[in-house]
C-alpha cells in the first residue's frame, strides 16, 4: 500500500477551509470541499451529463439579461469549510477574471446535474447547504430515460430553506431570477 501524497493531508486537525483549496494544484480538477473534507469527482462523467450542462449554459446565456452571467467550473465559498462546485451558476456581480470562487451572495442560481456518484450530495446535502447560504434559486436536473427533468426550488428567506415550485418536463418556463423559457428536449437532442 502506498502512503498519501503530502497535499491530500489536512493542514490542520479541524480539517480543510475554503481557502485551502486554492494552495492544492495537485489536487484533480473539480475537488469540492463539503464539511472541511476534499471530496473529488473521480469518475468520468458521463457524455449525457457534459452535453447538458453545456446547452443549458449556451441557452441560458442567451437568455439572460444584461448584468448576469452564466458559469461553469466555479466554485462557491458557501461558508469557511464548504466550498462546493455547482455544474453551473448564475449571478449578477461583478467578475474579477482572476477569482477561482464566488461567494455565496454573489449566485443567483446554482445547477446541478445529478450523477451517480453525487446523487446523494446533490440531492441532499447541496440543497440544504445551498438555501442555509442564501442561494436563491437551485436546479436539480435528473436523467429520467433520456429526458432531462428539472427541479426547481425557490429560497424562503426566513427559514434559510429551500421550497419546490416545480418539477418541469418537456419546458420550463420561469420568471426568477429572470425570464427564462427552454426546451428541455432540445438540451439533449441528437443523443
Amino acid at each position: 500500500m502506498t502512503s498519501l501524497p503530502d497535499w491530500m493531508r489536512p493542514p490542520r486537525a479541524e480539517g480543510w477551509f475554503a481557502e485551502d483549496l486554492d494552495r492544492l494544484p495537485e489536487a484533480p480538477r473539480h475537488t469540492e470541499l463539503i464539511d472541511g473534507a476534499l471530496v473529488f469527482m473521480m469518475s468520468p462523467q458521463r457524455w449525457w451529463h457534459g452535453h447538458l450542462v453545456t446547452m443549458l449554459t449556451v441557452a441560458l446565456m442567451g437568455q439572460c439579461p444584461e448584468g448576469f452571467k452564466v458559469g461553469r467550473e466555479m466554485t462557491v465559498k458557501l461558508d469557511s469549510r464548504n466550498r462546493p462546485e455547482p455544474d453551473l451558476l448564475v449571478t449578477d456581480a461583478p467578475i474579477d477574471r482572476d477569482r477561482t470562487w464566488l461567494a455565496a451572495e454573489e449566485v443567483t442560481l446554482a445547477v446541478e446535474v445529478v450523477s451517480p456518484e453525487s446523487a446523494h450530495r446533490d440531492r441532499t446535502v447541496k440543497l440544504r447547504k445551498y438555501a442555509e447560504a442564501g442561494i436563491p434559486h437551485y436546479w436539480r436536473i435528473e436523467d429520467e430515460d433520456g429526458h432531462p427533468v428539472v427541479h426547481v426550488y425557490e429560497l424562503d428567506g426566513p427559514t434559510r430553506s429551500y421550497v419546490p415550485v416545480g418539477i418541469f418536463r418537456g419546458t420550463l418556463r420561469r420568471p426568477v431570477p429572470f425570464e427564462i423559457d427552454l426546451d428541455l428536449e432540445q438540451l439533449v437532442a441528437g443523443l
